[in-house]
């Protein structure tokens, strides 16, 4: 169920922006144990002055390959499935197409099962009983 945006600087070829999306999704799956059909990603890209991140933050250089991924998703995995998420898409972005670790910038942004409707106005998670 996360709802996954990327963004980066314009200019990335097709394959490019599609490996970061599946290494993204890969990541989820292995880490968040993600169903492969729960897929919902939204990619950005930005011209040169629209995506603006300090270079050297916290001791990390990057450059302007950076990637910035947010990812929204249930508030109910403990600190050490974060990790393992950071790592596996770091490691996947890293062996395709060829990123940087430091360039892979992650933030995740927790909801609970209430936040999400993914049609027909109904809380897709939420039993029908529930107020």
């Amino acid at each position: 169920m996360p709802l996954v945006r990327i963004s980066l600087l314009k200019g990335k070829s097709s394959a490019h922006i599609r490996a970061i999306a599946d290494g993204v999704h890969s990541g989820l799956r292995d880490a968040f144990g993600v169903p492969a059909d729960d897929r919902f990603q939204l990619i950005h890209q930005h011209a040169p002055g629209e995506l603006i991140y300090d270079s050297d933050y916290l001791g990390l250089h990057r450059t302007d390959d950076v990637v910035i991924i947010n990812i929204i998703a249930g508030n109910w995995r403990d600190t050490a499935r974060k990790k393992a998420l950071y790592r596996a898409i770091t490691d996947n972005l890293v062996a395709d197409p060829g990123l940087r670790p430091e360039d892979v910038l992650i933030v995740l942004s927790p909801n609970g099962r209430d936040d999400w409707s993914f049609g027909a106005g109904l809380a897709s998670y939420v039993a029908d009983d529930a107020d």
